[in-house]
């Protein structure tokens, strides 16, 4: 134990430290914590040894996407949806359904001995973006802002969407394998949004009224401050769950309230949240890279890697060149922004989530979401920067 604790600890030391000249080069974050994972893991050097169960993994999943989903909402400009001819608007609105759609059309080719709902949660599942793999795309100041401000908002506001979503199909496969009548599904979809939406609103609602009591007495101290909204997302995450709903939903509303709420500290009170989700992500990432990207080498097919690499270029570029129809923006600009649609963290989370799912070919479900997350990885980690420099030479 102590052992794999000082190599953790060590690799985050080390690339806290020099964060800055990593992510100026060709590896993104994201590829160097996957990487590392895999070579010191049990399939590389074997000096890495991890003792991590299903429940251990599917608890540090279900911890640091709560943690992204409110800090992702809570950091959105919500105003930006509506501002360059509303290109995020247009990317979640119209891309994100297209692309869930497309993604289960190609399933039903590529895979056909997959059931249609499962396609259904595997579109799901690989629809999310990330911005942490394309963050030399979204902070990168030569790529025109609307392109840098709609990608970043699509990928903060995506994952909470899917949500729902994934609820929905899953839902439908229980009451399917059930034989239960259908509006049994609705309605447990329902009070787990319900539940979710409700905690999402009253607990930062709380929250806020405790912190302008706190301020009004002069009893807060700012070491202290920082923890209340990682504090937070935590409790809209543990409530929902504890009361049947989706902790999901309550993380993600509870940080859009929230940064509405605590608009006027928000970045400063957000700073915490955002260290405890990186950390939280570098250790996902690795656990992924020494654990779980491994078996891809043995337990996917040939169709299930053709369908990681349609999930990355038609499934994703055809629904963004949809949506972007009629605005003024030239075709290697949309083709671009229908590039730079990484699948990461959230596709890792969702695919732990369903492990519990009795599904007929959730072997198959991970295995194509490993492999399109291993792809996505070293693709637009290493085409980000090339990519973004081009572009920002040719509008200059």
């Amino acid at each position: 134990m102590y052992q794999n604790l000082a190599i953790l600890a060590a690799f985050l030391l080390v690339y806290s430290t020099f964060a800055g000249a990593f992510e100026s080069r060709l590896l993104s974050g994201p590829l160097l914590f996957l990487l590392f994972g895999l070579l010191l893991g049990p399939a590389g050097l074997g000096v890495l040894e991890l003792r991590v169960d299903k429940e251990g993994l599917r608890t540090l999943a279900e911890l640091t996407l709560a943690l992204v989903l409110f800090s992702d909402a809570a950091n959105a400009d919500l105003g930006v949806l509506r501002a360059h001819e509303g290109l995020p608007l247009r990317l979640l609105l119209i891309g994100l359904p297209l692309t869930i759609l497309g993604g289960w059309l190609v399933g039903l080719w590529l895979l056909p001995e997959v059931p249609p709902l499962e396609l259904a949660v595997l579109a799901t599942l690989l629809a999310p973006t990330d911005a942490a793999l394309g963050k030399a795309v979204v902070s990168n100041p030569l790529v025109p802002t609307p392109v840098r401000e709609g990608l970043n908002v699509e990928s903060g506001l995506n994952d909470g969407i899917c949500v729902p979503v994934l609820l929905l199909f899953l839902a439908l496969i229980a009451e399917e394998q059930l034989n239960a009548p259908l509006l049994l599904a609705f309605r447990l979809l329902a009070g787990q949004l319900g539940i979710g939406l409700l905690v999402g609103l009253l607990l930062p609602l709380l929250a806020w009224g405790l912190q302008r009591l706190s301020r009004r007495e002069n009893w807060q101290i700012p070491r202290w401050s920082q923890l209340v909204l990682p504090g937070l997302a935590l409790l809209c995450f543990a409530t929902a769950q504890v009361l049947g709903g989706s902790g999901f939903i309550a993380a993600f509303s509870g940080g859009l309230f929230s940064g509405y709420l605590f608009r006027q500290d928000k970045q400063r009170l957000l700073e915490a949240g955002e260290g405890f989700s990186e950390a939280l992500s570098i250790f996902t990432w690795i656990v992924f890279g020494a654990l779980v990207a491994p078996k891809a080498s043995s337990i996917v097919s040939v169709e299930v890697w053709l369908y990681a690499i349609a999930s990355l270029t038609v499934i994703r570029v055809v629904p963004v060149l949809v949506s972007l129809a009629g605005m003024r923006l030239d075709l290697e600009t949309r083709l671009f922004i229908g590039w730079f649609g990484p699948r990461g963290l959230a596709t890792i989370v969702f695919a732990v989530l369903i492990l519990d799912e009795h599904l007929q070919r959730s072997n198959t479900l991970i295995s194509t979401a490993i492999a399109t997350v291993v792809l996505s990885v070293v693709l637009h980690g290493l085409s980000a920067t090339p990519w973004a420099r081009r572009l920002g030479a040719r509008v200059r």
